[in-house]
Formats: structure tokens, sequence, C-alpha cells
């Protein structure tokens, strides 16, 4: 069973490279000036939009990033694949699980999010508010395509002509169609059915492994592929690592999400 969450005190027994990803969606310059203002030592900074997506794209509001940017990125930052690193943010939060999963698409192995935020880690971590100065690597990343859908990959999951169970990370509401504050379309895509993500979490940390396991054992056979999806690809990053967290074998991501298939397919509601 795949560990994705790390907790504090397996964190001081080791040596890792910290990613700090804190962002808000309503303030797109909050992250970078909380880690300017404090951040754990040694931590580099990914911003959600200026590093995680490709917002010059028009696949959803969060697109993904080519092959290129990622592996600028990685190299920028001096990661090397076997690397021990551990990403964080805020706690309860989306962002950390984004980057976790581009690392992990780039064949990263050794890669953890932290279940909490930087308010408890740097209860026992040192911090600071200087920026590393890193020398930059070579690394290639060996690419795992298996885990990103595109739109096209997903009208065959829709079509029934390759397996695969969507999961919507969104609200209820918003699944159901009777209220979409963001896209110009409400709805779903066929065939999906709904998780609200909100659930995976309590007190601004991810719930622990055996109440994952209990809250989404139910949602399709563990064997069966299962495809996460949201509005803009961001929230469905939670749902994508604690479905892997609970069990499940074969998890995939559909990053450019809702925002993306309703460019040009058609919906359900209720």
């Amino acid at each position: 069973m795949a560990k994705v969450f790390i907790e504090l005190a397996q964190i001081l027994e080791k040596n890792p490279r910290f990613i700090d990803t804190r962002f808000d969606l309503s303030d797109k310059d909050a992250g970078r000036q909380l880690y300017n203002q404090e951040h754990l030592e040694g931590a580099v900074y990914w911003d959600l939009e200026e590093d995680l997506s490709d917002m010059l794209k028009e696949n959803g509001r969060h697109p993904m990033i080519s092959k290129e940017k990622m592996t600028d990125l990685v190299q920028r930052t001096g990661l090397k694949l076997d690397d021990f690193i551990v990403i964080y943010d805020q706690g309860g939060a989306p962002f950390a699980l984004r980057a976790y999963f581009l690392l992990e698409w780039a064949g990263f192995t050794n890669i953890y999010v932290s279940r909490s935020g930087l308010e408890e880690l740097k209860s026992k971590l040192p911090v600071s508010k200087m920026e590393p100065v890193l020398a930059h690597s070579t690394t290639i990343p060996q690419w795992n395509n298996s885990k990103l859908l595109t739109m096209e990959e997903v009208k065959q999951v829709v079509a029934e002509e390759i397996e695969g169970q969507l999961i919507d990370a969104r609200s209820n509401v918003r699944y159901r169609g009777e209220s979409e504050p963001i896209d110009s379309i409400a709805g779903h895509i066929p065939t999906a059915i709904n998780f609200d993500w909100e659930q995976l979490k309590r007190d601004g940390k991810f719930l622990e492994q055996k109440e994952l396991k209990e809250k989404l054992a139910h949602l399709a056979p563990h064997n069966k592929p299962v495809i996460a999806y949201c509005g803009s690809g961001v929230t469905a990053a939670p749902l994508y690592g604690c479905l892997k967290e609970a069990g499940y074998e074969n998890v995939q991501l559909y990053v450019g999400s809702y925002s993306d298939w309703i460019r040009k397919n058609e919906v359900n509601q209720a």
C-alpha cells in the first residue's frame, strides 16, 4: 500500500529536501509572501501558477505543465531522483499534493506530503527567511505517463472503451449542477461519481490512513483504475493522493478536469 503522507516524527528521523507550496487561490501573491516571511530552513518555494501549472494553455484553469517545464523546475531546484523529499503547504490544502503528483509523474519515488502544515512542522523544525542558494542538477525525469489522463483518454473512459471510474472531487451541489460559481456550464462528466475532497481532512490535517480507507473503500474495486478530477485540476490532487493512501492500486489524474472537459464535451446533471 502506497504511503503518501508523512508525520512530523518521521520527518525528524530524516534529512529531507523541503518544498514549500503554500498558496491562496483568492490572493495569488500570498504564498510567496508567506514564504519570504518564514519557511522551513532549506525549503524551496514552488508556486501553483508559476511553477506547477502552465497558465498560457487553454486546457482548464490550471493546465498541466510540459515535460520541458517540469525538467527545468527539477533541475533549477537541484533535485535528484533519489532525494528524500517532503512537500508541505498551509495544511489541509491541495497544493502540496499537486506538487507530489508532478514529482511522481517525473519519476521521483521517495516523495511524501506532510499530513499537517507549516505551523505544526515549525514546532520541531528550524525556520528561516533566507531562500537557499542551490546548485542546479542535471536530473532527467523518468516519465510515468500512466498517471496522467488527457481529455481524449477520459472520453474513452466515458464511452467504456477503456476501464476506469471517474471520481469528481468537487462539492455535491456542483457535481449535481445545482450551483456552479466558477465554470460556464453546470454539471459533471458523464459516468463520474462524487466524493467531495473536503471530507479528506479535519482541523487542517489530512486524515490518517485507517480513516481514509474507511471513507474511500466503497468508491470502486481497488484493482479498477480510478481517475480523480475536480474543477481545475487542483483539488483533485488530494483525492488522488488519498486514494493511493487508502489502498487503490491504479490511481490516475485528469489535470484538465471539468474546466477542460466542458470546452468540447457534453455534461450530465443531477
